[in-house]
């Protein structure tokens, strides 16, 4: 499994442009973070624990429902437009799409109505006490289905094409700052029950606008034409069915929990879980904009038959993503209950949530990319009976748990499944591919974070007291420290390239440098 530490011209090429995606995408990560940790501020601020439990159970089986109407596409668009691109064959983009929009329009539509005339008894298992506002959510949500599976499907499409900038623009951006500031807006000014409404109207514009910027960028990219021997259903579906069910266990894995929390704990307990993993949401963004970023470039390596390319880019992105999600994960092992109380004093017993949870995230990261590669890899198969494998342990240790335990239970059910679902793809892929993450990069990033951002705070902290103020310079000198820690490790990370993307911008091609 030896990895070249020089790479060829075309790792030369391909990391230019993974460093761009993954610079854009966490532009727009960041902001998309923030927004949502200042709107997750808000309602626990502004309304009662049982209110925002309500409210995040709510949202989470609209995203779930969403997930389910995807069937998969989201990755088969990249996987098929990757390759397309790849081969010269984008004249061909627009069959792709109609495979997949009919499909998906008709689940979205069929999942709408069904959350519509369920709602009642849906309020009454999941939120005890409750029913009638739960109910009186999913109702209004339940018409937004279809427009966040066009948004979710033409971003998709975008990012076949090569290029991050719409996914990081409209999703990142311009979805999570009309979530502030229309739900925002309805707190300060309405009352409390338009708060679905407005939360939910952000993907209306939001479809409107991705959907024309794909179109745009499918004309761009090459003319279309109808070929009548092209038949793509076939390969498009056996795909991306797999992959269908894997979707949806993955975005169960991350809201589920909150729910059944809902269900089995009270709705306060269900808020404050909600509240303490939306702080984990900054991490997780960072380590997606990489690896969004990098999906379509493996994609299109592993359709030649050199690999060598692949498996550079897999360790150096792996690398960056250590890099920079490291030091959050661990800021928020040592220092939960004091970043808790952002979102009241009652939050701060959800930390030893954030141990376990955080704890899960850095060998996630430490894995990189691991699903991606297995699936651009073409075992889709083994990617789902990973997830599945993950998700049926996450929803076992969750009913065993949760009741006892209550939050704690929950993360220790999701934590589990994290580690699952990433060390077992990790095992496939280092033994059929001879792909792994653990460079001299990922290692170096890693012992550098955890110096600064664990050993360093840990010490203050003792020696300090754990109060607010301790918190802050503790940070300060983190980051002091870990700044000329990543410049001597510049080379070995091949940060020349990511810092470059930052600094300059791009020309705006489609068919260019996939940012």
């Amino acid at each position: 499994m030896a990895t070249s530490s020089v790479a060829s011209p075309g790792d030369g090429a391909t990391l230019r442009r993974a460093a761009r995606g993954s610079a854009l995408n966490l532009g727009g990560s960041v902001v998309s973070a923030l927004a949502n940790l200042v709107l997750t501020v808000l309602i626990t601020r502004l309304v009662s624990s049982q209110d925002a439990g309500v409210f995040f159970s709510a949202t989470s089986l609209f995203l779930l429902a969403v997930a389910i109407s995807q069937l998969g596409t989201s990755t088969g668009l990249v996987y098929f437009l990757s390759r397309a691109r790849a081969q010269g064959t984008l004249r061909n983009a627009n069959a792709y799409m109609r495979t997949a929009m009919v499909p998906v329009l008709a689940a979205a539509g069929l999942i709408g109505a069904l959350v519509l005339l369920l709602a009642q008894p849906l309020g009454e298992l999941l939120s005890p006490g409750r029913e009638e506002e739960f109910a009186g959510y999913m109702r209004v949500m339940a018409a937004f289905i279809p427009c966040a599976a066009v948004l979710q499907l033409a971003l998709a499409a975008t990012q076949g094409l090569g290029t991050m900038r719409p996914f990081a623009v409209v999703d990142h951006v311009c979805r999570s700052l009309l979530h502030l500031l229309l739900v925002g807006l309805a707190l300060m000014v309405f009352h409390d029950d338009a708060i679905a409404w407005y939360w939910s109207m952000a993907y209306l514009p939001t479809a409107v606008v991705a959907w024309v910027w794909w179109r745009r960028l499918r004309d761009r990219a090459a003319p279309q034409v109808k070929d009548p021997t092209l038949r793509p259903a076939g390969p498009f579906w056996r795909f991306s069915a797999p992959r269908a069910l894997a979707n949806v266990t993955q975005v169960a894995m991350q809201r589920l929990d909150i729910i059944l929390v809902g269900a089995l704990a009270g709705l306060g307990a269900a808020a404050i879980y909600a509240a303490a993993t939306r702080l984990l949401v900054l991490g997780q963004m960072i380590a997606r904009a990489v690896a969004m970023s990098g999906q379509p470039l493996l994609g299109e390596s592993l359709a030649r038959p050199d690999r060598s390319e692949a498996r550079h880019l897999y360790r150096v992105t792996t690398g960056w993503l250590v890099a920079v999600s490291w030091p959050w994960y661990l800021t928020l092992m040592v220092w939960g209950p004091v970043m808790l109380l952002v979102f009241g004093e009652d939050y701060s017993v959800g930390h030893p949530a954030l141990l376990i949870l955080g704890a899960a995230m850095l060998f996630a990261t430490s894995a990189g990319m691991v699903d991606m590669v297995l699936n651009m890899g073409g075992r889709s198969l083994w990617n789902l009976a990973n997830v599945v494998i993950a998700f049926t342990a996450n929803i076992v240790i969750d009913l065993m748990l949760i009741p006892p335990l209550g939050l704690l239970g929950a993360a220790i059910g999701w934590g589990t499944a994290i580690v699952l679902a990433n060390l077992l793809p990790l095992v496939q892929v280092w033994s059929t591919l001879s792909m792994n993450p653990y460079g001299k990069g990922t290692l170096g990033a890693a012992a550098a974070a955890g110096l600064c951002f664990a050993v360093v705070p840990l010490g203050m902290g003792a020696a300090l007291g754990w109060s607010l103020s301790t918190f802050l310079w503790s940070l300060l000198v983190a980051v002091l420290l870990y700044l000329p820690g990543l410049w001597f490790l510049r080379s070995t990370l091949e940060l020349g390239v990511f810092t470059q993307a930052l600094l300059r911008r791009r020309p705006s091609r489609t068919s260019g440098d996939g940012a």
